[in-house]
């Protein structure tokens, strides 16, 4: 099939090589601008060399909405349009132009996890598995037809860089094995249960700070899920902001007022958390490695000299 692709950063670039590879013709490629944005630095292959590479015509667009670009694809005479990583939304007169629409491939197991940074989110949440769907694009975000998808299991220490390397791995076999479905004449596939379905927001500087009224086993979750090079997750102690860089749940119980630095386990330092920590019930945070505000990264027992005092959501 003729190919245009839709793709921005890593996956946009896994999702093109897999193309290139394939039987299929990629006639043209369009890509975001390179950004500054912290999320969007990280895992930036670009789209744009590697198609140039390729000698594949490339259009540069933050918004695919522009008469330019309608002309250009209905000139480039695609079978199929194939997005993944595209970051905003692309309209109907795109997504319906090609005579077997667009397949928008996707880094989670939709209808969960819609929207932006899945396996951050999927992480957090204490999902057992991840993956990668590709779906037919319609008017609602991330919730056509599926017609392909694949999981991995999560393990229990498992950062989200790993669950990155795990499912961009898929990103190949699961593009071209829908394609190949699509190509060979396949027109139904799986309608997504609706009623299972989330959505979620971009990450943020305030989606990594630390809320110590949060249960440990999420604290220490989401100090995985913020793993290099991912922005830290943080707090704060004695108003100098503290990245939290490796955690683990205490193996006693802990009572008391979340954020106290409280006391020496293993190689952690334990601080009190849950909003319920008060009843002397809950594990605490077991912190076992931090990075300073100028930079120094050093083991939590080196850090804390002393127990005592409070790690803060704020200076």
């Amino acid at each position: 099939m003729r190919v245009v692709m839709f793709g921005y950063q890593t996956w946009g670039h896994r999702t093109l090589q897999a193309l290139l590879e394939s039987e299929h013709d990629v006639v043209m490629v369009v890509t975001h601008p390179r950004s500054e944005h912290v999320y969007e630095r990280i895992w930036s292959d670009s789209v744009a060399d590697l198609a140039e590479e390729h000698g594949i015509p490339v259009l540069l667009r933050n918004r695919p909405d522009d008469e330019e670009l309608f002309e250009r694809l209905k000139d480039a005479d695609p079978d199929i349009i194939v997005a993944n990583n595209w970051r905003t939304w692309i309209p109907p007169r795109i997504f319906g132009l090609p005579r077997h629409g667009t397949l928008n491939v996707h880094d989670s197991l939709l209808p969960k996890y819609a929207g932006f940074s899945p396996l951050i989110w999927a992480l957090v949440n204490g999902e057992p598995e991840v993956g990668v769907t590709a779906h037919l694009m319609d008017e609602e975000l991330d919730a056509g037809d599926i017609v392909l998808q694949r999981a991995v299991p999560v393990g229990p220490t498992d950062t989200a860089t790993d669950l990155f390397h795990r499912t961009v791995d898929l990103i190949a076999p699961v593009t071209t094995g829908a394609l190949g479905l699509i190509a060979a004449g396949r027109t139904e596939f799986t309608r997504q249960d609706r009623s299972q379905a989330s959505f979620f927001h971009k990450r943020s500087l305030e989606d990594s700070r630390i809320d110590w009224n949060w249960p440990a086993e999420d604290l220490e979750r989401l100090v995985r899920a913020q793993s290099a090079p991912y922005p830290s997750a943080f707090t704060f102690h004695r108003g100098k902001r503290l990245d939290i860089l490796s955690a683990v749940v205490s193996e006693a119980r802990y009572g008391g007022t979340p954020g106290r630095i409280f006391y020496r386990e293993g190689d952690g330092v334990v601080i009190v958390a849950g909003a319920d920590a008060r009843t002397g019930r809950n594990h605490g945070l077991a912190v076992t490695r931090v990075r300073t505000e100028d930079g120094r990264e050093l083991g939590a027992s080196e850090y804390f000299t002393t127990m005592g005092g409070y790690l803060t959501a704020r200076p």
